[in-house]
């Protein structure tokens, strides 16, 4: 009976988790086709600054996924459920920022040579596919984590955490290598 109560408050985030998997890649491939802003600037400020904005948003939401994680393995949910509402919190703001430069500033191309280039472009590519696939499951995990499906959310947890730490760490590993091109 107590089964039935607790499936009777679940949410059914799917529909919501799909619409906006779908809603933030797409935002993010339209802003390459947008027109840029040739000055570089809003209201005067220049938009490179917002890039070093990202890698410091990527760096808390980093720092904020690692106390979460340390949190739920000394299994004190509460606080594991603060530090993954923050990095989501960070990584909302990180998406704004980003959706902002990418949408008025040109692209930076990497101006490096060498393995160093290789290495920036393995780093690049692997972040690029691993963000859009983050997406979904974040979303996934935290909606199972809210409905308290403790298994399932421990299932996809064990993917999306390793994944999402490393999209974040490398976001700022993206930034320090073109850095020097801005």
């Amino acid at each position: 009976m107590s089964n039935d109560i607790n499936n009777a408050n679940q949410r059914n985030y799917n529909p919501l988790i799909w619409f906006l998997s779908i809603l933030i890649v797409g935002v993010i491939l339209g802003t390459y086709v947008l027109p840029t802003n040739p000055d570089a600037t809003i209201g005067g400020i220049e938009l490179t600054v917002l890039p070093m904005l990202n890698a410091i948003l990527n760096s808390f939401t980093f720092v904020f996924l690692l106390i979460a994680l340390i949190m739920i393995k000394k299994k004190n949910i509460k606080l594991h459920r603060r530090f993954i509402i923050a990095a989501f919190v960070t990584t909302f703001l990180f998406f704004i920022s980003y959706l902002t430069y990418h949408s008025m500033a040109e692209s930076t191309s990497y101006g490096g040579d060498g393995a160093l280039m290789y290495i920036y472009y393995f780093i690049l590519i692997t972040h690029i596919f691993l963000a859009a696939l983050i997406v979904p499951l974040a979303l996934i995990t935290l909606g199972r984590g809210l409905n308290m499906e403790v298994e399932k959310h421990r299932k996809i947890a064990r993917w999306t955490m390793p994944l999402w730490l490393y999209v974040s760490l490398t976001g700022v590993l993206v930034y320090l290598m073109i850095s020097p091109y801005y």
